[in-house]
């Protein structure tokens, strides 16, 4: 025997199994072995073979006959009757586990696999016992390596080729098989030559002392049990018997009957669970029978639809092959035939008949739809006319008020004229204006204002008339198409899916109905706040958490002009309102935000209106910021209102180029619209107009910026020129400009004159006027703060010289410092 063989503890045999005869397909992860065997393709019989023994002189084995390979990979090889299985491979060994060139052969009888140094040697270098040995080969090694694994060692062995190696690990396994099945075939003859030598005896002693050794195993299971129950008894006896005291002993006995208790428990619940599954397994068993009925129900309604397929399908044969050929009585009789041909002329009959109840039903049907679409039409023009009708009414009494107010107000009348106009106007008046429109908005604006004086009362009524006119007029064709056209622009679009576009400028000039307005804010409020919230995403939260830690400067003002804060409106009317907290906090956060501007009056009423809109403290707090910093221009709520004086001067000289009459008229009678309209920009006329004109103008200028308060400025002179006109007394027109902007109820005209009218307004234009007035505002500001620092030098160099002469005049008087 040669010193060497296989390594033991080989890593790459770790994952080692029997290699089956047939192709099998596997994918096992690198640096395991696989067991899986694929086909050689080709075998080269150079180094290895079948062979009968025969060998040349030189040591080469001879070439035999190889199976083929496509029987190799689907079923087991059978070697080849009167061959011996013989080769060269290398085989590992040794303390370098070097790689030697070997011959192996195998023995059938032993079922061994024998090596050589050489072909020619008769005694071998060792021998591999193949009965209870496993194969397999490495993914990852060399090429044509495969082990074989005894329970003693591991022996690594190596062929030329893939091919051969995959050809020796089959023949070995099937020889092995070979072997194993003439072994046991050897057994079952020795066995059937024992019985039928020692006869049936031998059997019955065999099955008795089977039942004996049974009973044995089941008393000594009974016997182990027992034992266990006794030394179980035994140590709970000695815990008792050394517990010390009655109560340890006690506290004993109830842990017995608590362990006890648990474990009768358990069996119940396993009891519960074992009926459980039985019941499970019992309706899945019911379920799978019923199944199994299914199919062969289905299987054979489908074999019966075969054989009538295939009946049909002979039958359309031969009548195709034979069109004369009459059909056989065996198939259909001549009754049968006669049955069903007055059955198919009755359902046509009667086909025939549906038909034309049908058609009578559908021109039942068209004639109705015709009516109703006739009466739907005539009740809409009916309810337009009515509208219309009420809108005229509604005009008629508010020219009717008019003319009693201008009578009222002329001196020709005598006392009893008098007396019969103020008569008609105390019943005009008996109506109340409730009756006409509603008190309050959807936001909580009072629609008409209370007057004290009846004079104002009587405006009150004649502006209500027009409002309620003008809604009827708009609310069947206006209101609907623009609420369609936002409809179907905010159709299946997301808060965030929204873009500025001509179209979306065009809508908001037109105004946001109430259904969106909150939505299409908040939009227009996040896009110019994006980068902002970005980096301060929870800024509002620190802030008031910061106001109620630390008091702002401007806090006492704040609270001072939150009763201040449209007070006509249904939320900010009552002292102890929420939103009036809401808004002080909104107030507070924005003052510590921006501590360059703090607090200014003028912005409790742009917060408020916010919050009345966006209904959220967070999202009015934005809103502010929008505003102040983003379309506003720079210091217009600084302590200067440096940006609001240069917008005056603007707007007036864009009042001298789009109404040069009435700018005439105004500084005629020594009239400054910066004393009316300074408000209008400061606030973007919250309090100034009514809210529905209010709002329209809000979601424009959100778009468009402060043009549009120029726009709208504007608009509303010229709406009212020719009225402001006919005045001619400087206090009256104060008076009238102070609440001319309430009587304005044609919200329509309004928008036509700011976006067509006053058309170009270009953006370019009033940027350059803009900086040019705050250029010449600053330089006056300059030179007011030089005189008053040089009026303060003087005045006190004067008070040191009346110093001086008081002290000479009365030398004894003495100084105290």
């Amino acid at each position: 025997m040669e010193g060497e063989g296989g390594c033991e503890g080989n890593p790459s045999a770790d994952a080692s199994g029997s290699l089956p005869p047939q192709r099998e397909k596997h994918t096992p992860g690198s640096g395991e072995c696989c067991s899986v065997v694929e086909s050689p393709e080709t075998t080269h019989t150079d180094t290895m073979g079948l062979s009968t023994g025969d060998q040349e002189k030189d040591g080469t084995p001879v070439d035999a006959p190889q199976p083929d390979c496509m029987t190799m990979g689907l079923k087991p090889i059978e070697p080849l009757s009167g061959t011996k299985l013989c080769g060269y491979l290398h085989k590992q060994g040794g303390p370098l586990r070097a790689w030697k060139y070997r011959w192996f052969t195998y023995d059938e009888k032993k079922c061994q696999l024998f090596y050589y140094r050489m072909a020619q040697d008769v005694n071998p270098l060792g021998k591999v016992e193949l009965c209870n040995a496993t194969f397999s080969y490495p993914l990852q090694g060399e090429e044509g390596t495969f082990h074989i694994q005894t329970p003693e060692r591991t022996f690594i062995l190596k062929a030329a080729t893939w091919d051969l190696k995959m050809y020796w690990l089959q023949q070995l396994q099937l020889r092995r098989w070979q072997h194993r099945d003439q072994l046991s075939s050897d057994c079952s003859r020795s066995t059937s030559e024992t019985l039928t030598q020692d006869g049936q005896q031998l059997l019955d002693t065999l099955f008795s002392l089977t039942s004996i050794l049974c009973m044995c195993q089941e008393l000594v299971w009974l016997l182990h049990k027992a034992l266990e129950s006794a030394q179980l008894e035994k140590r709970a006896c000695a815990e008792f018997l050394a517990a010390e005291g009655e109560q340890e002993r006690l506290e004993l006995l109830r842990h017995g009957e608590r362990c006890a208790a648990d474990l009768r428990y358990q069996v119940e619940r396993l009891k519960r669970e074992n009926e459980a599954l039985q019941r499970s397994l019992s309706e899945r068993d019911a379920h799978v029978i019923e199944l199994q009925s299914n199919i062969k129900l289905l299987m054979e309604k489908n074999q019966a639809k075969q054989q009538v397929i295939v009946k049909l399908s002979d039958e359309l044969t031969e009548c195709i092959a034979d069109p004369q050929r009459s059909i056989s009585s065996a198939s259909i009789s001549k009754q049968t035939f006669r049955q069903m041909s007055q059955e198919l002329d009755s359902l046509k009959d009667d086909i025939e008949a549906y038909k034309t109840q049908n058609k009578f039903l559908n021109s039942e049907i068209y004639q109705l739809t015709k009516l109703w679409r006739n009466s739907s039409e005539q009740e809409k023009s009916l309810m337009v006319k009515c509208a219309y009708l009420e809108a005229s009414n509604c005009q008629m009494e508010s020219r009717y008020l008019g003319v009693l107010r201008k009578l009222q107000d002329t001196k020709l009348l005598n006392a009893q004229q008098r007396d019969t106009v103020r008569t008609l106007i105390e019943d005009a008046l008996q109506e109340n204006i409730k009756d006409v429109i509603k008190e309050f908005d959807e936001y909580g604006f009072k629609l008409i204002p209370d007057y004290e004086v009846e004079d104002m009362k009587l405006l009150s009524k004649i502006q209500a008339l027009e409002i309620r006119s003008n809604n009827l007029l708009q609310q069947d064709i206006g209101d609907k198409s623009l609420l369609a056209r936002w409809t179907q622009y905010l159709g299946g679009r997301s808060p965030d899916d929204l873009a500025l576009s001509p179209e979306l400028k065009g809508l908001l000039r037109w105004g946001i109905p109430r259904e969106y307005r909150r939505r299409v804010w908040s939009w227009m409020v996040r896009t110019r706040t994006k980068s902002d919230r970005e980096r301060h995403p929870d800024l509002f939260q620190q802030l008031c958490e910061k106001s109620l830690t630390t008091p702002h400067p401007a806090s006492r003002q704040i609270q001072l002009d939150l009763h201040r804060t449209l007070t006509t409106n249904q939320h900010f009317s009552s002292p102890s309102s929420p939103a009036l907290q809401q808004l002080h906090r909104v107030l507070l956060a924005f003052a510590w935000q921006n501590p360059e501007v703090g607090y200014c009056q003028g912005l409790n009423r742009l917060a408020a209106l916010a919050l009345l809109v966006l209904q959220n403290e967070e999202d009015a707090f934005w809103c502010l910021v929008t505003i102040v910093q983003s379309l506003m221009p720079q210091d217009y709520y600084t302590k200067t209102l440096l940006g609001s004086q240069a917008d005056q001067r603007v707007f007036k000289d864009f009042m001298a180029e789009k109404l040069p009459r009435l700018v005439a008229h105004l500084e005629e009678h020594n009239v400054d619209v910066s004393l009316i309209t300074f408000n209008w920009f400061l606030v973007v006329f919250v309090e100034s107009l009514p809210s529905e004109i209010l709002l329209k103008v809000w979601d424009a200028f959100f778009y468009e910026g402060t043009k549009v308060i120029f726009r709208y400025a504007l608009a509303l002179f010229k709406y009212k020129e020719e009225d402001i006109l006919k005045i001619h007394d400087s206090t009256e027109i104060y008076q009238y400009l102070r609440f001319f902007t309430k009587t304005v109820t044609d919200s329509r005209k309004l928008m036509t004159i700011a976006f067509t009218e006053l058309n170009p307004f270009p953006m370019k234009l009033l940027r350059n006027r803009r900086a040019l007035h705050l250029q010449r505002l600053q330089a006056e500001l300059s030179e007011l703060e030089k005189l008053q620092k040089e009026y303060a030098s003087e005045k006190s160099q004067r008070k040191d010289k009346d110093l001086d002469l008081n002290a000479s005049e009365d030398d004894e008087d003495v100084w105290i410092v």
